[in-house]
């Protein structure tokens, strides 16, 4: 293991000023952020298909990182992470817990959106006691309904983002009326806060990786989750297209003593879209 940064600067108070740092191991540089102050169990972001560094809303990440040390990281294959992306989402939870074992962690809260939630699900199934309190936000279980349907979905929302040259966010996580299209802007320009040293953008091959694992996950047998002990929150839009609601409320059923939220007039990006009612609830979660 080789840490290469050392810098125990300042605290970062804000997800648009927190430092990159990087992490080899195993043969893989890992690029991360943190923030917050440091004690006690850190709270480990895991993020979305195609997404970096970068896509991770601030108004979520910030109210977290006030009272709780916070970290982000890059896949092995995405961003500035080296390595190739793996072709499963179980490949992907062991590079993460490879990941989170070389910083030296032995207990963390997970929050997790989408493709990060199904990579927090078999990570928790794993390794149990590694994971203290898990937030699954815009995801589903393995085997879920109509999983493997998000790749057509995917490839539709992008062709119909570039003909109208916007960002395929705002067709894949938001609604197409007004409010939806309102969030989605907001949303968009809260992801240019940071503007100096920026993550890479994923590439295309890496990305079309992650949709593959993701169809493998939805066809996959579904896992035992009722052997989750850990308290945890799920939260989506009533209207995901992506991964539908339904498979929020069926993770609930599934995981036994979790709460459920499910946002009125709201997408995939229900959590982003409601970024002031919901940070308040994950941090009340996270901390009691």
């Amino acid at each position: 293991m080789d840490n290469t940064d050392t810098q125990h600067d300042s605290v970062a108070t804000s997800y648009a000023n927190a430092k990159a740092r990087m992490i080899t191991t195993g043969g893989v540089t890992y690029a991360y952020r943190e923030l917050g102050p440091k004690g006690g169990i850190p709270v480990v972001f895991f993020v979305h298909l195609a997404a970096t560094l970068d896509n991770w809303d601030p108004r979520i990440i910030d109210p977290i990182a006030k009272n709780r040390h916070v970290i982000t990281f890059d896949q092995r294959g995405v961003g500035a992470s080296t390595g190739q992306v793996p072709d499963s989402i179980e490949a992907m939870a062991d590079d993460a817990y490879t990941f989170i074992t070389a910083l030296g962690i032995d207990k963390i809260d997970v929050f997790s959106f989408s493709m990060g939630g199904m990579i927090a699900q078999d990570l928790v199934l794993k390794h149990p006691h590694l994971v203290r309190k898990l937030v699954l936000a815009g995801t589903g279980p393995r085997g879920g309904k109509n999983m493997d349907k998000v790749v057509g979905t995917t490839y539709r929302d992008i062709l119909r983002a570039t003909l109208t040259r916007s960002d395929p966010k705002e067709y894949l996580f938001f609604n197409r009326n007004t409010a939806g299209r309102h969030a989605a802007k907001a949303f968009i320009k809260r992801l240019q806060e940071r503007t100096a040293d920026r993550d890479k953008l994923i590439s295309t091959r890496a990305f079309q990786t992650q949709l593959k694992a993701i169809q493998k996950f939805g066809r996959s047998a579904p896992s035992d989750l009722s052997k989750l002990t850990q308290p945890t929150l799920i939260a989506n839009g009533d209207n995901d297209r992506m991964v539908p609601s339904v498979l929020s409320e069926d993770l609930h059923r599934r995981i036994k003593g979790s709460e459920l939220i499910i946002y009125p007039d709201a997408g995939h990006g229900g959590i982003f879209q409601y970024h002031a009612t919901f940070a308040p609830t994950a941090v009340d979660f996270l901390d009691n």
